[in-house]
């Protein structure tokens, strides 16, 4: 296999993680293994744990990862069930962990996955081929109430409900079986001039579809809590974002955590006696530059947010 996809972010992901040499790290969405060679290079007593819930990531990261395979263990696993995950690995006091959100180049690539709304396969779209819930099955068994939801809010579709009846009008006459069947429809029900975008009329569609498939909202506030807590003082969490419900979700769970009490703000003195947990590592997401876009486009939406692990209450949130 030609190893072409190009891991978003890595030398700022890098920076974020200081990756120490005898550290334990984590990279929750091992993808073609680009973040996890790199960590993975710069460990000489240390051990990473690379996970991902799509089996041919993992079997693509093996041959990529075989320099290193002595310091590595590779796991089948959704990163919602991060904290079982850890502890049946017997891992705690983690110095670093990754998170690359959204599907990968390499799935979206391969046309018989039903990601792309560029080339003709079964509606497919899942993460994990093991998973029983497929895009045929939301696009043909989910209410018009529903498809609607998730093109609007998983996709920020302004003609969501417009292409939600247009779907359950042609299921009607027969199912919906392939990814360019269900682009025709979309087009079909989207106005001459929103045709004429620079944006493929069916993106949009297609994020909302497979973000619903892959519950990919639902598993990152477990996610999350499992990170922080088995990260040791000190240790570093860094997600990386493609799209704005997953940055809003990040962004907030991070600032709770950094900010600690949950008092009101008219409270006197605080009572929940909660403290900071991560002190923020920029104020603001870190974005790919000019020469990374210019080689990758497809990291024009990257956003990168960075904590680190506090041992006691601190304040402060310095810059990179």
């Amino acid at each position: 296999m030609e190893y072409t996809h190009k891991p978003v972010l890595l030398a700022e992901c890098i920076q974020a993680l200081d990756i120490r040499p005898d550290g334990i790290y984590v990279d929750g969405t091992l993808g073609r293994a680009g973040h996890s060679a790199e960590i993975a290079r710069q460990l000489t007593t240390g051990r990473l744990i690379g996970i991902d819930r799509d089996l041919a990531a993992i079997r693509a990261a093996e041959g990529r990862l075989a320099p290193w395979r002595d310091r590595v263990t590779l796991i089948h696993g959704n990163f919602s069930d991060l904290g079982t995950i850890l502890r049946d690995a017997g891992v705690s006091g983690v110095q670093g962990m990754l998170f690359d959100l959204g599907v990968s180049s390499p799935q979206l690539d391969d046309a018989a996955r039903g990601f792309s709304y560029m080339q003709d396969a079964p509606l497919d779209m899942r993460m994990d081929e093991t998973a029983p819930l497929t895009a045929r099955e939301v696009v043909n068994g989910w209410s018009f109430e529903e498809l609607r939801r998730i093109l609007y809010e998983y996709g920020e579709e302004r003609y969501a409900p417009a292409i939600a009846r247009a779907v359950c009008r042609a299921r009607e006459q027969r199912p919906v079986e392939t990814t360019l069947e269900l682009v025709d429809i979309i087009k079909g029900a989207m106005p001459p001039a929103a045709l004429r975008e620079k944006q493929h009329p069916a993106k949009r569609s297609f994020q909302a579809i497979r973000m619903a498939v892959n519950g990919e909202l639902d598993a990152l506030p477990p996610m999350l809590e499992a990170a922080e807590e088995a990260l040791a003082p000190g240790g570093r969490l860094a997600v990386i974002t493609f799209h704005s419900l997953e940055d809003r979700l990040v962004k907030r769970a991070l600032a709770g955590m950094a900010k600690g009490c949950t008092c009101p703000p008219e409270f006197p003195v605080c009572v929940c006696g909660k403290t900071p947990r991560v002190r923020l590592l920029s104020r603001k997401p870190i974005l790919p530059g000019e020469a990374e876009l210019a080689e990758n486009p497809r990291a024009r939406s990257a956003k990168l947010r960075a904590a680190e692990k506090l041992a006691q209450e601190a304040g402060g949130v310095p810059e990179f």
